[in-house]
């Protein structure tokens, strides 16, 4: 996909970035007022060639049109930005896998294989801001992409303090689709997973929020106000701040050790989210610690820069 803004084609204040990384995400972008900010962000950062973006679905509990409001919200965005008709925008699967063995195809799950299969230089990043369904179902689809050059950048999934599943359920993008991420974290695919503790790390203000992003054209202005429109339908206006929980992605991304990690083996996932090591699975890596500082203000500097070009 070719960008026409300048910001967007790799330059950034003079700087012009040759070898690119190429990058997808997959969002349940309607899900919260958090992946939002993740799709922008990635979509300004000049180091990326971003690939396709993936609506994903984020389960029934909520709507029955989980899909289609990502589909719906990916599109607001670029509209936005005025980026309308210039990023790809393919369909995730609808629902979760049925089990460990059956995919649910989709035109997102073929970007991802047509994407890992193509012989380039550079790397393919698919970053998941919610279930794992459509990097299981692409695997499941075309299992040659394990062996690719190919990174799943996860956030999901609970902590590995022994203390298991909050309040005794599954963490909410694991939830989504647990045999989905038994898929993958039973492959050969290179994992790095931001789990829970780790992504709560990320809270901004309403008082930076305001100064930071809101003033700087209508895609800031919308991306404040969505944020404390859902914080007032779930918390009756009663907080001041949120968790950019799904920005660590787009961190790991650009600076892979904007944060501290370890490799474990990589669990199996029992039905309520907690963590099976009988399993001999292979290491991937796991994020304890995010750089929350590093995240953001590359996100102000980047939108205000993009409010400028326009």
């Amino acid at each position: 996909m070719i960008f026409t803004t300048a910001i967007l084609e790799g330059r950034m204040a003079g700087r012009t970035f040759s070898h690119r990384r190429r990058v997808i995400i997959d969002t349940d972008a309607k899900n919260e007022a958090d992946d939002q900010f993740a799709i922008v962000h990635a979509l300004l950062s000049p180091s990326f060639d971003v690939r396709g973006l993936i609506p994903a679905h984020f389960g029934n509990r909520r709507t029955r049109h989980s899909l289609e409001e990502s589909r719906a919200e990916i599109e607001l965005l670029l509209r936005l930005m005025k980026l309308d008709g210039q990023v790809r925008v393919a369909d995730g699967a609808p629902y979760a896998l049925p089990d460990a063995r059956t995919p649910v195809p989709s035109p997102g799950a073929e970007l991802i294989v047509e994407e890992a299969m193509r012989d380039v230089a550079e790397p393919l990043y698919v970053a998941f801001l919610g279930p794992l369904t459509d990097m299981a179902s692409a695997l499941l689809m075309e299992p040659r992409i394990a062996e690719r050059d190919l990174t799943v950048v996860w956030i999901g999934g609970g902590g590995y303090d022994g203390r298991g599943p909050q309040d005794g359920r599954p963490e909410f993008n694991l939830s989504n689709d647990i045999a989905a991420a038994n898929v993958v974290f039973s492959s050969a695919l290179r994992v790095w997973q931001v789990p829970a503790p780790t992504y709560r790390m990320t809270a901004v203000s309403y008082a930076e929020l305001d100064a930071k992003v809101a003033p700087y054209g209508e895609i800031g202005d919308y991306l404040v106000r969505q944020l404390v429109e859902w914080n007032e339908r779930e918390h009756g206006g009663s907080i001041e701040f949120r968790v950019l929980g799904d920005s660590p992605a787009v961190g790991l991304m650009l600076h892979p050790d904007c944060g501290t990690w370890v490799e474990r083996p990589a669990p199996a996932f029992r039905y309520d989210g907690g963590h099976d090591f009988s399993a001999a699975n292979r290491p991937i890596r796991t994020y304890d610690s995010i750089d929350a500082r590093f995240i953001h203000e590359d996100f102000f500097a980047k939108i205000r820069a993009f409010a400028e070009t326009r």
